[in-house]
């Protein structure tokens, strides 16, 4: 950082805008004043979006680490924080500037909500302001716009579904909200089947088995957006699969990094991505759960899902502090003869919301699968494809692209009604 911090251009965040990319691996070392800033900062660097980041927080402010750099040099990020008038505050700042490295950034927390402040720190070149108190996640995504070029593409939202316990019909759920995300809101939708021995992704949509993910597991250090786009098989306009080929015939071994290195690729070319993570649990299963944007927990009204999901819930809730809860789906409600858990005892529970109960209607659920079809395709008007249609907008987070059809049959009905 130069005496005048000009090295430093100007980068805002944009808090609340997407899902927040991952914190390169930086040096960051915090000076706080409040006992409060201090803990927001510790839990911000615990967090998993700062996994590859070395954090610390000391106290003493600004003079602290003027008194500090006057001996040693100063890491990639300084995080600062002064509760002093204006004056003082650049003053301060200016003793800083003199011994700081010019590669160095600074983001400056103080407690003038001042906009003359903000834009005078800004000339100076110090990176950001932010007005105290701080929360963890908004100075996660603070951190994250500062490593990221203005001219890089969105971050793509990884959405993983995962069963409380084999059969519950988590795939069949995530695959139908794929389907629904891709074609109601318009975007470009990637479903990854990470079950590579059983995996149905490719008899939902009535494919031939594709090894793209296997080959892509195989060699993670071959993976980048061009091998990915060759590996993807087109499912739709919008929708695309990256499956395995199912069978027992080999031993798969999935590292968690080879899921890291996929993931991060698509991310930077596909704005949703939904992973349909098998019920089985391994490093790679929980690395996959925690590092998602957002996790659908999918179960059945019974007492061995009610476990499972409470156990997953807990451990998601505990991991990811700066994260949603996960979405509960009760699947397969209404069985006849058999004994089930009230929703709202179930929600009691677990401690999570129920986000969504879709109904048995197991004729339904066995045509589509026996015709290849998604069941929002094959029977509309269900109530089963009603709550999943809701479920699917809610994940993705857009509003529903109007259609062509539906526009000009409007059209249609108001010149009838013209001429009557």
């Amino acid at each position: 950082m130069s005496p005048e911090f000009e090295s430093h251009k100007p980068s805002y965040a944009r808090v609340g805008s997407g899902p927040v990319a991952l914190v390169p691996r930086v040096n960051i070392q915090a000076f706080c004043e409040s006992p409060e800033t201090a803990e927001s900062i510790q839990v911000a660097f615990a967090d998993r979006r700062m996994a590859r980041a070395h954090g610390t927080v000391v106290t003493g402010g600004i003079p602290a680490a003027v008194r500090l750099y006057q001996t040693q040099s100063t890491p990639n990020l300084l995080l600062v924080e002064s509760d002093a008038p204006r004056d003082v505050l650049l003053a301060d700042l200016a003793s800083l500037a003199d011994v700081c490295q010019p590669d160095t950034k600074v983001v400056v927390i103080g407690r003038l909500n001042d906009v003359i402040l903000y834009r005078d720190l800004i000339r100076r070149g110090v990176s950001e302001y932010i007005v105290a108190p701080v929360t963890p996640l908004h100075l996660i995504e603070i951190i994250s716009s500062l490593y990221r070029s203005e001219k890089a593409v969105p971050i793509g939202r990884v959405i993983a579904f995962v069963g409380a316990k084999g059969g519950v019909g988590s795939s069949t759920i995530a695959h139908n909200c794929a389907w629904q995300i891709a074609r109601s809101v318009d975007v470009e939708t990637t479903i990854i089947d990470l079950d590579l021995a059983y995996g149905t992704a490719a008899l939902d949509f009535n494919l031939d088995a594709s090894g793209g993910i296997i080959e892509a597991i195989a060699e993670p250090e071959r993976v980048d957006a061009l091998l990915l786009d060759r590996l993807l098989v087109r499912l739709g306009a919008k929708l695309s699969l990256l499956g395995g080929s199912g069978g027992v015939d080999k031993d798969f071994i999935i590292e968690a990094h080879a899921v890291e290195i996929i993931l991060t690729a698509l991310r930077a070319t596909v704005p949703i991505i939904v992973v349909d993570v098998p019920n089985v649990w391994a490093p790679w299963v929980k690395f996959t759960l925690l590092h998602a944007d957002q996790v659908v927990l999918t179960a059945e009204p019974e007492l061995a899902s009610l476990r499972n999901t409470r156990a997953l819930a807990d451990m998601l809730k505990a991991a990811r502090p700066n994260d949603p809860p996960p979405t509960l789906v009760l699947n397969q409600v209404g069985v006849p003869k058999r004994p089930e858990i009230a929703g709202a005892d179930f929600r009691k529970a677990v401690g999570v919301d129920v986000a969504a109960v879709i109904p048995f209607e197991p004729q339904n659920f066995g045509a589509a699968l026996n015709n290849g079809k998604m069941l929002l395709d094959m029977v509309p008007r269900s109530k089963a494809v009603e709550v999943l249609r809701r479920l699917a907008d809610d994940l993705s987070g857009e509003k529903p692209a109007k259609s062509a059809t539906s526009g000009s049959s409007l059209i249609k009905k108001l010149l009838v009604l013209g001429k009557k």
